[in-house]
Protein backbone atom coordinates (compact mmCIF):
# COMPACT_ATOMS: atom_id res chain seq x y z
CA UNK A 1 0.00 0.00 0.00
CA UNK A 2 1.41 3.38 -0.96
CA UNK A 3 2.46 5.70 1.85
CA UNK A 4 2.66 8.74 -0.46
CA UNK A 5 0.31 11.54 0.69
CA UNK A 6 -2.57 12.46 -1.55
CA UNK A 7 -2.61 15.82 -3.29
CA UNK A 8 -5.18 17.09 -0.78
CA UNK A 9 -3.08 15.92 2.18
CA UNK A 10 0.05 17.50 0.70
CA UNK A 11 -1.79 20.76 0.27
CA UNK A 12 -2.81 20.73 3.91
CA UNK A 13 0.63 19.67 5.17
CA UNK A 14 2.57 22.24 3.16
CA UNK A 15 2.07 25.78 4.43
CA UNK A 16 1.31 28.23 1.66
CA UNK A 17 3.99 30.75 0.67
CA UNK A 18 2.89 34.08 2.10
CA UNK A 19 1.89 36.52 -0.57
CA UNK A 20 3.49 39.92 -0.72
CA UNK A 21 1.39 42.51 1.12
CA UNK A 22 -0.83 44.55 -1.17
CA UNK A 23 0.41 48.04 -1.88
CA UNK A 24 -1.48 50.77 -0.02
CA UNK A 25 -2.59 53.57 -2.33
CA UNK A 26 -1.40 57.13 -1.78
CA UNK A 27 -3.97 59.70 -0.72
CA UNK A 28 -4.36 62.77 -2.97
CA UNK A 29 -2.43 64.92 -0.48
CA UNK A 30 0.35 62.34 -0.21
CA UNK A 31 0.67 62.42 -3.99
CA UNK A 32 0.98 66.20 -3.79
CA UNK A 33 3.67 65.94 -1.12
CA UNK A 34 5.66 63.40 -3.14
CA UNK A 35 5.51 65.65 -6.22
CA UNK A 36 6.61 68.70 -4.23
CA UNK A 37 9.52 66.84 -2.63
CA UNK A 38 10.57 65.40 -5.99
CA UNK A 39 10.71 68.85 -7.63
CA UNK A 40 12.54 70.22 -4.59
CA UNK A 41 15.10 67.43 -4.70
CA UNK A 42 15.54 68.01 -8.44
CA UNK A 43 16.94 71.48 -7.80
CA UNK A 44 19.10 70.40 -4.85
CA UNK A 45 20.55 67.37 -6.64
CA UNK A 46 21.11 69.26 -9.87
CA UNK A 47 22.98 72.02 -8.06
CA UNK A 48 25.20 69.44 -6.37
CA UNK A 49 25.70 67.27 -9.46
CA UNK A 50 26.30 70.02 -12.01
CA UNK A 51 29.72 70.80 -10.58
CA UNK A 52 31.00 67.36 -11.64
CA UNK A 53 30.52 67.63 -15.44
CA UNK A 54 31.60 71.27 -15.27
CA UNK A 55 35.00 69.98 -14.17
CA UNK A 56 35.96 69.51 -17.79
CA UNK A 57 35.44 73.28 -18.25
CA UNK A 58 36.59 74.54 -14.86
CA UNK A 59 39.99 72.79 -14.87
CA UNK A 60 41.30 74.69 -17.92
CA UNK A 61 39.29 77.92 -17.58
CA UNK A 62 40.14 78.58 -13.93
CA UNK A 63 43.63 77.06 -14.29
CA UNK A 64 43.17 74.73 -11.33
CA UNK A 65 44.53 71.27 -10.50
CA UNK A 66 42.57 68.08 -9.83
CA UNK A 67 43.18 68.59 -6.09
CA UNK A 68 41.74 72.11 -6.26
CA UNK A 69 38.73 70.85 -8.16
CA UNK A 70 38.28 68.04 -5.64
CA UNK A 71 38.21 70.71 -2.95
CA UNK A 72 35.62 72.73 -4.89
CA UNK A 73 33.39 69.64 -4.84
CA UNK A 74 34.06 68.67 -1.23
CA UNK A 75 33.76 72.14 0.32
CA UNK A 76 29.97 71.98 -0.25
CA UNK A 77 29.89 68.76 1.76
CA UNK A 78 32.01 70.13 4.60
CA UNK A 79 29.85 73.26 4.86
CA UNK A 80 26.72 71.10 4.85
CA UNK A 81 28.16 68.90 7.60
CA UNK A 82 28.91 71.82 9.91
CA UNK A 83 25.52 73.39 9.24
CA UNK A 84 23.75 70.06 9.79
CA UNK A 85 25.38 69.51 13.18
CA UNK A 86 24.63 73.07 14.32
CA UNK A 87 21.00 72.83 13.20
CA UNK A 88 20.35 69.30 14.50
CA UNK A 89 19.39 70.41 18.00
CA UNK A 90 16.65 72.62 16.56
CA UNK A 91 15.44 70.21 13.87
CA UNK A 92 12.58 68.89 16.04
CA UNK A 93 11.71 72.26 17.61
CA UNK A 94 10.00 73.85 14.60
CA UNK A 95 7.33 73.17 12.01
CA UNK A 96 9.20 71.25 9.30
CA UNK A 97 7.61 73.33 6.53
CA UNK A 98 8.97 76.57 8.01
CA UNK A 99 12.37 74.99 8.50
CA UNK A 100 12.34 73.77 4.91
CA UNK A 101 11.46 77.21 3.50
CA UNK A 102 14.18 78.94 5.54
CA UNK A 103 16.96 76.68 4.30
CA UNK A 104 15.63 76.55 0.73
CA UNK A 105 15.68 80.33 0.41
CA UNK A 106 19.28 80.36 1.64
CA UNK A 107 20.16 77.63 -0.84
CA UNK A 108 18.74 79.66 -3.74
CA UNK A 109 20.78 82.68 -2.64
CA UNK A 110 23.95 80.58 -2.62
CA UNK A 111 23.15 79.20 -6.07
CA UNK A 112 22.80 82.72 -7.48
CA UNK A 113 26.18 83.51 -5.87
CA UNK A 114 27.68 80.53 -7.76
CA UNK A 115 26.20 81.87 -10.99
CA UNK A 116 27.86 85.24 -10.47
CA UNK A 117 31.26 84.12 -9.09
CA UNK A 118 34.06 85.27 -11.46
CA UNK A 119 37.03 83.50 -9.81
CA UNK A 120 37.94 80.17 -8.21
CA UNK A 121 38.11 81.77 -4.74
CA UNK A 122 34.65 83.30 -5.03
CA UNK A 123 33.27 80.04 -6.42
CA UNK A 124 34.58 78.29 -3.29
CA UNK A 125 32.86 80.92 -1.12
CA UNK A 126 29.63 80.46 -3.07
CA UNK A 127 29.76 76.68 -2.70
CA UNK A 128 30.19 77.13 1.05
CA UNK A 129 27.05 79.29 1.26
CA UNK A 130 25.11 76.83 -0.88
CA UNK A 131 26.31 73.91 1.25
CA UNK A 132 25.38 75.61 4.53
CA UNK A 133 21.75 75.85 3.43
CA UNK A 134 21.30 73.18 0.77
CA UNK A 135 23.05 70.41 2.64
CA UNK A 136 20.45 70.45 5.43
CA UNK A 137 17.44 70.19 3.14
CA UNK A 138 17.91 66.49 2.45
CA UNK A 139 17.53 65.67 6.15
CA UNK A 140 14.37 67.77 6.39
CA UNK A 141 12.91 65.95 3.38
CA UNK A 142 13.72 62.60 4.99
CA UNK A 143 12.04 63.68 8.23
CA UNK A 144 8.95 64.83 6.32
CA UNK A 145 8.75 61.49 4.50
CA UNK A 146 9.05 59.58 7.79
CA UNK A 147 6.39 61.83 9.39
CA UNK A 148 3.82 61.47 6.62
CA UNK A 149 4.35 57.94 5.29
CA UNK A 150 4.46 54.58 7.12
CA UNK A 151 7.52 52.34 6.76
CA UNK A 152 5.68 50.00 4.38
CA UNK A 153 5.25 52.85 1.87
CA UNK A 154 8.68 54.47 2.11
CA UNK A 155 10.35 52.37 -0.56
CA UNK A 156 7.85 53.66 -3.10
CA UNK A 157 8.14 57.22 -1.78
CA UNK A 158 11.94 57.11 -1.92
CA UNK A 159 11.73 55.63 -5.41
CA UNK A 160 9.54 58.48 -6.62
CA UNK A 161 11.53 61.19 -4.83
CA UNK A 162 14.73 59.62 -6.10
CA UNK A 163 13.34 60.01 -9.61
CA UNK A 164 14.47 63.60 -9.15
CA UNK A 165 18.03 62.29 -9.28
CA UNK A 166 17.30 60.67 -12.63
CA UNK A 167 15.44 63.72 -13.92
CA UNK A 168 18.45 65.82 -12.96
CA UNK A 169 20.48 63.62 -15.29
CA UNK A 170 17.94 63.37 -18.11
CA UNK A 171 16.94 67.03 -18.19
CA UNK A 172 19.30 68.92 -15.93
CA UNK A 173 22.79 67.62 -16.65
CA UNK A 174 22.32 67.20 -20.38
CA UNK A 175 20.72 70.63 -20.81
CA UNK A 176 22.99 72.21 -18.19
CA UNK A 177 26.08 70.93 -19.98
CA UNK A 178 24.91 72.34 -23.31
CA UNK A 179 24.08 75.62 -21.59
CA UNK A 180 27.56 75.74 -20.04
CA UNK A 181 29.27 74.99 -23.36
CA UNK A 182 27.42 77.77 -25.19
CA UNK A 183 26.92 80.41 -22.47
CA UNK A 184 29.65 79.64 -19.93
CA UNK A 185 29.83 77.58 -16.73
CA UNK A 186 27.90 80.21 -14.74
CA UNK A 187 24.69 79.72 -16.72
CA UNK A 188 23.52 76.39 -15.21
CA UNK A 189 23.58 77.82 -11.68
CA UNK A 190 21.39 80.77 -12.68
CA UNK A 191 18.97 78.38 -14.38
CA UNK A 192 18.72 76.26 -11.21
CA UNK A 193 18.02 79.38 -9.14
CA UNK A 194 15.23 80.40 -11.51
CA UNK A 195 13.58 76.98 -11.31
CA UNK A 196 14.03 77.02 -7.52
CA UNK A 197 12.04 80.23 -7.14
CA UNK A 198 9.04 78.55 -8.80
CA UNK A 199 9.45 75.48 -6.57
CA UNK A 200 9.59 77.70 -3.47
CA UNK A 201 6.29 79.36 -4.37
CA UNK A 202 4.64 75.94 -4.86
CA UNK A 203 5.93 74.72 -1.48
CA UNK A 204 4.55 77.78 0.27
CA UNK A 205 1.15 77.44 -1.38
CA UNK A 206 0.54 73.68 -1.34
CA UNK A 207 2.49 72.09 1.54
CA UNK A 208 0.57 72.05 4.82
CA UNK A 209 2.26 72.67 8.19
CA UNK A 210 4.14 69.59 9.47
CA UNK A 211 4.14 69.99 13.23
CA UNK A 212 2.73 66.75 14.66
CA UNK A 213 6.10 66.05 16.31
CA UNK A 214 5.74 69.28 18.31
CA UNK A 215 2.64 67.88 20.03
CA UNK A 216 4.60 65.01 21.58
CA UNK A 217 6.30 65.55 24.95
CA UNK A 218 10.01 66.32 24.57
CA UNK A 219 12.45 64.96 27.11
CA UNK A 220 15.08 67.63 26.52
CA UNK A 221 14.51 71.20 27.52
CA UNK A 222 17.03 72.78 25.15
CA UNK A 223 18.50 72.23 21.71
CA UNK A 224 21.96 71.27 22.95
CA UNK A 225 20.62 68.50 25.19
CA UNK A 226 18.44 67.28 22.32
CA UNK A 227 21.50 67.09 20.07
CA UNK A 228 23.65 65.34 22.69
CA UNK A 229 21.00 62.72 23.39
CA UNK A 230 20.80 62.01 19.69
CA UNK A 231 24.57 61.68 19.32
CA UNK A 232 25.10 59.34 22.29
CA UNK A 233 22.30 56.90 21.44
CA UNK A 234 24.21 53.72 20.35
CA UNK A 235 21.54 52.72 17.84
CA UNK A 236 21.75 56.11 16.14
CA UNK A 237 25.54 56.23 16.26
CA UNK A 238 25.92 52.88 14.50
CA UNK A 239 23.48 53.96 11.78
CA UNK A 240 25.33 57.25 11.25
CA UNK A 241 28.69 55.49 10.89
CA UNK A 242 27.18 53.13 8.33
CA UNK A 243 25.77 56.05 6.35
CA UNK A 244 29.17 57.76 6.41
CA UNK A 245 30.80 54.73 4.77
CA UNK A 246 27.95 54.67 2.26
CA UNK A 247 28.58 58.31 1.32
CA UNK A 248 32.36 57.96 1.08
CA UNK A 249 32.21 55.54 -1.83
CA UNK A 250 29.47 57.48 -3.60
CA UNK A 251 31.41 60.75 -3.59
CA UNK A 252 34.62 59.25 -4.95
CA UNK A 253 33.64 58.46 -8.54
CA UNK A 254 31.53 61.55 -9.25
CA UNK A 255 34.02 64.46 -9.28
CA UNK A 256 36.17 63.21 -12.13
CA UNK A 257 33.53 61.41 -14.18
CA UNK A 258 33.42 63.91 -17.06
CA UNK A 259 37.20 64.29 -17.24
CA UNK A 260 37.61 60.47 -17.27
CA UNK A 261 34.94 60.06 -19.95
CA UNK A 262 36.50 62.63 -22.25
CA UNK A 263 40.20 61.98 -21.71
CA UNK A 264 40.34 58.24 -20.95
CA UNK A 265 37.29 56.75 -22.64
CA UNK A 266 37.73 58.98 -25.68
CA UNK A 267 34.19 60.32 -25.92
CA UNK A 268 33.81 63.89 -27.18
CA UNK A 269 32.60 66.49 -24.71
CA UNK A 270 29.62 67.27 -26.94
CA UNK A 271 28.40 63.69 -26.38
CA UNK A 272 28.30 63.95 -22.58
CA UNK A 273 24.73 65.22 -22.66
CA UNK A 274 23.63 62.07 -24.52
CA UNK A 275 25.25 59.87 -21.86
CA UNK A 276 23.59 61.77 -19.02
CA UNK A 277 20.27 61.65 -20.88
CA UNK A 278 20.17 57.89 -21.51
CA UNK A 279 21.64 56.94 -18.11
CA UNK A 280 19.15 59.16 -16.34
CA UNK A 281 16.26 57.95 -18.46
CA UNK A 282 17.03 54.38 -17.41
CA UNK A 283 17.01 55.19 -13.71
CA UNK A 284 13.98 57.46 -14.11
CA UNK A 285 11.94 54.41 -15.05
CA UNK A 286 13.81 52.01 -12.77
CA UNK A 287 13.54 54.11 -9.59
CA UNK A 288 9.79 53.71 -8.92
CA UNK A 289 10.01 50.00 -9.79
CA UNK A 290 12.93 49.57 -7.39
CA UNK A 291 10.98 51.34 -4.64
CA UNK A 292 7.99 49.09 -5.13
CA UNK A 293 10.26 46.02 -5.14
CA UNK A 294 11.88 47.18 -1.88
CA UNK A 295 8.49 47.55 -0.15
CA UNK A 296 7.22 44.18 -1.32
CA UNK A 297 10.35 41.98 -1.28
CA UNK A 298 12.60 43.60 1.28
CA UNK A 299 14.66 46.75 1.62
CA UNK A 300 17.88 44.94 2.52
CA UNK A 301 17.78 42.42 -0.32
CA UNK A 302 17.21 45.37 -2.67
CA UNK A 303 20.27 47.08 -1.23
CA UNK A 304 22.41 43.95 -1.65
CA UNK A 305 21.32 43.48 -5.27
CA UNK A 306 22.02 47.15 -5.96
CA UNK A 307 25.44 46.84 -4.34
CA UNK A 308 26.40 43.81 -6.44
CA UNK A 309 25.32 45.56 -9.63
CA UNK A 310 27.11 48.81 -8.71
CA UNK A 311 30.33 47.07 -7.67
CA UNK A 312 30.43 45.03 -10.89
CA UNK A 313 29.84 48.04 -13.12
CA UNK A 314 32.25 50.22 -11.10
CA UNK A 315 34.99 47.66 -11.74
CA UNK A 316 34.27 47.66 -15.47
CA UNK A 317 33.86 51.44 -15.61
CA UNK A 318 37.12 52.32 -13.87
CA UNK A 319 39.13 49.98 -16.11
CA UNK A 320 37.82 51.32 -19.42
CA UNK A 321 40.03 52.54 -22.23
CA UNK A 322 38.73 53.99 -25.47
CA UNK A 323 35.17 52.67 -25.74
CA UNK A 324 32.33 53.05 -28.23
CA UNK A 325 29.71 55.48 -26.94
CA UNK A 326 26.87 52.91 -27.16
CA UNK A 327 28.74 50.47 -24.92
CA UNK A 328 29.65 53.26 -22.51
CA UNK A 329 26.01 54.37 -22.27
CA UNK A 330 24.95 50.83 -21.31
CA UNK A 331 27.69 50.63 -18.65
CA UNK A 332 26.74 54.06 -17.25
CA UNK A 333 23.03 53.20 -17.21
CA UNK A 334 23.63 49.97 -15.28
CA UNK A 335 26.01 51.73 -12.89
CA UNK A 336 23.47 54.43 -12.08
CA UNK A 337 20.68 51.86 -11.75
CA UNK A 338 22.70 50.07 -9.07
CA UNK A 339 23.45 53.34 -7.32
CA UNK A 340 19.75 54.25 -7.40
CA UNK A 341 18.78 50.90 -5.86
CA UNK A 342 21.28 51.45 -3.03
CA UNK A 343 20.05 54.98 -2.34
CA UNK A 344 16.34 54.12 -2.36
CA UNK A 345 16.60 51.03 -0.16
CA UNK A 346 19.28 52.51 2.11
CA UNK A 347 17.25 55.66 2.79
CA UNK A 348 14.10 53.62 3.40
CA UNK A 349 15.95 51.58 6.02
CA UNK A 350 17.51 54.62 7.70
CA UNK A 351 14.13 56.40 7.88
CA UNK A 352 12.98 53.75 10.35
CA UNK A 353 15.92 54.10 12.75
CA UNK A 354 14.93 57.16 14.87
CA UNK A 355 12.03 57.59 17.26
CA UNK A 356 9.56 60.32 16.18
CA UNK A 357 10.81 62.73 18.87
CA UNK A 358 14.38 62.51 17.49
CA UNK A 359 13.55 62.12 13.82
CA UNK A 360 14.61 65.60 12.71
CA UNK A 361 17.80 65.71 14.76
CA UNK A 362 18.85 62.20 13.72
CA UNK A 363 18.26 62.96 10.05
CA UNK A 364 20.22 66.22 10.39
CA UNK A 365 23.19 64.55 12.11
CA UNK A 366 23.07 61.57 9.77
CA UNK A 367 23.00 63.78 6.68
CA UNK A 368 25.63 66.15 8.05
CA UNK A 369 28.19 63.50 8.89
CA UNK A 370 27.55 61.62 5.66
CA UNK A 371 28.17 64.89 3.81
CA UNK A 372 31.45 65.27 5.70
CA UNK A 373 32.41 61.69 4.86
CA UNK A 374 31.52 62.35 1.24
CA UNK A 375 33.72 65.44 1.29
CA UNK A 376 36.60 63.36 2.60
CA UNK A 377 35.89 60.86 -0.16
CA UNK A 378 36.10 63.59 -2.81
CA UNK A 379 39.38 64.84 -1.34
CA UNK A 380 40.83 61.33 -1.22
CA UNK A 381 39.74 60.79 -4.83
CA UNK A 382 41.58 63.98 -5.79
CA UNK A 383 44.71 62.62 -4.11
CA UNK A 384 44.47 59.19 -5.74
CA UNK A 385 43.67 60.37 -9.26
CA UNK A 386 46.33 62.32 -11.18
CA UNK A 387 45.91 64.09 -14.50
CA UNK A 388 48.77 63.30 -16.86
CA UNK A 389 50.20 65.85 -19.34
CA UNK A 390 48.05 64.29 -22.08
CA UNK A 391 44.92 65.04 -20.04
CA UNK A 392 44.17 61.41 -19.21
CA UNK A 393 43.53 60.44 -15.58
CA UNK A 394 45.93 57.96 -14.02
CA UNK A 395 45.15 55.57 -11.10
CA UNK A 396 41.41 55.66 -11.74
CA UNK A 397 41.37 51.87 -11.44
CA UNK A 398 42.80 52.14 -7.90
CA UNK A 399 39.97 54.51 -7.06
CA UNK A 400 37.55 51.85 -8.32
CA UNK A 401 38.94 49.23 -5.93
CA UNK A 402 38.53 51.62 -2.96
CA UNK A 403 34.93 52.35 -3.96
CA UNK A 404 34.05 48.66 -4.33
CA UNK A 405 35.55 47.81 -0.93
CA UNK A 406 33.50 50.53 0.77
CA UNK A 407 30.30 49.29 -0.92
CA UNK A 408 30.79 45.73 0.29
CA UNK A 409 31.56 46.93 3.82
CA UNK A 410 28.32 48.94 3.94
CA UNK A 411 26.30 45.90 2.83
CA UNK A 412 27.61 44.04 5.89
CA UNK A 413 27.08 46.94 8.30
CA UNK A 414 23.52 47.59 7.13
CA UNK A 415 22.18 44.11 7.89
CA UNK A 416 21.68 44.51 11.69
CA UNK A 417 20.15 47.96 11.14
CA UNK A 418 17.53 46.53 8.82
CA UNK A 419 16.72 43.75 11.30
CA UNK A 420 16.32 46.28 14.11
CA UNK A 421 14.11 48.57 12.03
CA UNK A 422 11.89 45.68 10.94
CA UNK A 423 11.55 44.39 14.51
CA UNK A 424 10.71 47.82 15.91
CA UNK A 425 8.12 48.44 13.20
CA UNK A 426 6.50 45.06 13.90
CA UNK A 427 6.38 45.91 17.60
CA UNK A 428 4.84 49.31 16.89
CA UNK A 429 7.75 51.25 18.38
CA UNK A 430 8.69 54.50 16.75
CA UNK A 431 5.69 54.26 14.38
CA UNK A 432 8.02 52.86 11.75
Amino acid sequence: MSTEPTAAEAAVATPPVPAAPPAVAFTPYQKTVVAILAFLQFTIILDFMIISPLGALLLPQLHITTKQFGFAVSVYAFAAAISGILSAGYADKFDRKKLLMFFYMGFLGGTVFCGLAPTYELLIAARIVTGVFGGVIGSIVMAIVADLFPLTMRGRVMGLVQAAFSAAQVLGLSFGWQLAVHLGWHAPFLLIAGIGVVVGVIIQMRLEPIDEHLKRPQREGNAFAHLVNTLIEPRYLYAVVTTMFMATGGFMLMPFGSAFTINNVGIASRSLSFIYFFSGLTTLFAGPLIGRFADRRGRYITFVLGTLLTATMAFIYTHLGHTHIAIFIVISALLFTGVTARIISGQAIMSGVPDPAHRGSFMAVNTALSQAAGGVGALVAGMIVVQTPSGALARYDILGYVVIASMLLVAVLLRPIDRSVTARAAAGRGHG
